[in-house]
């Protein structure tokens, strides 16, 4: 009974994670990608972050600017990750090699010349409470940016982060993905103001969603998305009835092979009764804020973890099989390709249920990459979006002269 109990003891079952499946996974996405927030970087503080299966070294200079590094040092390859930051330089932890802002080597741990070997630098960005890292597939330099966004309120952001199974490009594709507000996230119904709105490495939205509360009602909450790349989303949020004004920052980062780390940043507000003198009313407005702050926060990242076990575990179809409702995604997935080498396909590696889940990291899961389009790289989905002129309706409405069931694909 021995054996038989020590092999009978934990089977696998459930879904199986995206990282563990035997998919492909999509490549790595070129450009900004977030790798910790602006107050993780203390002057002199050195971070170690992965971005697509590798290490960036991080680190604050004394004068506050920041810079990325690749991880070994070009001397003997010790982990730069574990040094220190002194005034102005890095030192390695291993023979304290030094190198300054620029990467290049100043001193040696000896007193000698220092050779000519800097380090590889990436370019690094601080913006809107987060710190980006630029990668680019073929070593290009930084050929757009994310915005400093406004700021509502008067109290410091909150802050939240995540790691599972997954691919950023699900994250930015949920905001056009209109049916999944109403069967997933509870909203009773949404509707989009027109279509989205792309320009180079940016795309705009708006949509409204219908919801009801005890003691409130019937509500109606506007929403107005703007992504940049497949890096970024800032998400002004209002809901009129009870004035919440709620601007939210969602970070999604590749950190390997269908494997993502999760950032999100909200500041919110409340509207200022206009019914009341000005003091009072700021009085009112800041008061409620401040009681409010943390619920709101914990409902708002709820509301994002609803998708967490679906990216977790799901998989990426190309093409995919739309029905009306669904929100403009093949004109999302079109607009997509630019952030991706073009490739051939690669078949996905056979990959059997272990029983255990790998972590992050290039050998983690699949190694192979899928490029679903016949041009190596995301294709457009068929019919393009929910309307045949490219814009979509509101959740559940048949288009204009089809049946109210589509056929199946």
């Amino acid at each position: 009974m021995g054996l038989s109990r020590k092999y009978g003891t934990a089977i696998t079952e459930g879904p199986t994670p995206a990282d563990a499946a035997g998919q492909g996974a999509l490549p790595c996405p070129d450009g900004w990608a977030a790798v910790a927030f602006s107050e993780e970087l203390t002057r002199g503080k050195v971070l170690t972050r992965p971005l697509a299966g590798e290490d960036v070294v991080l680190y604050r200079l004394g004068t506050g600017a920041l810079r990325a590094v690749k991880p070994y040092c070009p001397h003997l390859g010790a982990h730069l990750g574990l040094g220190k930051v002194d005034g102005e330089d890095l030192v390695c932890p291993f023979h304290l090699f030094a190198f300054g802002p620029d990467g290049a080597c100043v001193r040696t741990g000896y007193e000698t010349a220092p050779p000519r070997s800097p380090l590889g630098q990436h370019p690094v960005c601080e913006v809107n409470g987060a710190v980006f890292v630029w990668r680019h597939h073929d070593g290009r330099a930084p050929d757009w940016t994310v915005p400093e966004w406004h700021v509502v309120g008067h109290r410091p952001a909150r802050s939240g982060v995540w790691e599972m199974a997954g691919h950023a490009q699900e994250v930015i594709e949920n905001s056009v993905d209109l049916g999944h507000f109403a069967t997933l996230h509870g909203w009773r119904r949404a509707e989009i103001g027109g279509p989205v709105r792309y320009d180079g490495a940016e795309f705009r939205l708006s949509m409204r969603a219908h919801e009801s509360a005890p003691l409130l009602g019937e509500f109606t909450v506007d929403v107005h998305v703007e992504g940049y790349g497949l890096a970024a989303l800032h998400v002004d949020v209002h809901t009129p009835r009870i004035g919440l004004r709620m601007c939210t920052t969602v970070l999604p980062t590749v950190i390997g092979p269908n494997r993502m780390q999760l950032r999100q940043l909200n500041r919110l507000t409340f509207d200022e009764p206009a019914r009341l003198p000005a003091p009072l009313a700021r009085a009112v407005s800041r008061t409620a804020t401040r009681v409010l702050d943390r619920a709101v926060f914990k409902a708002s990242c709820a509301f994002t973890a609803a998708d967490f076990p679906v990216w977790h575990h799901k998989q990426y179809v190309q093409p995919p099989r739309l029905a009306h409702g669904d929100g403009p995604i093949g004109p999302f997935r079109r607009w997509a390709r630019r952030f991706y080498p073009p490739q051939p396909v690669t078949a996905p590696a056979s990959v059997g249920r272990t029983g255990t889940h790998p972590g992050p990291g290039p050998g983690s899961g699949s190694g192979a990459e899928v490029t679903p389009g016949a041009d190596g790289i995301p294709g457009p989905a068929p019919g393009g979006s929910s309307r045949r002129d490219g814009t979509p309706g509101r959740v559940g409405a048949p288009e204009p002269g089809l049946p109210e069931r589509p056929s199946p694909h």
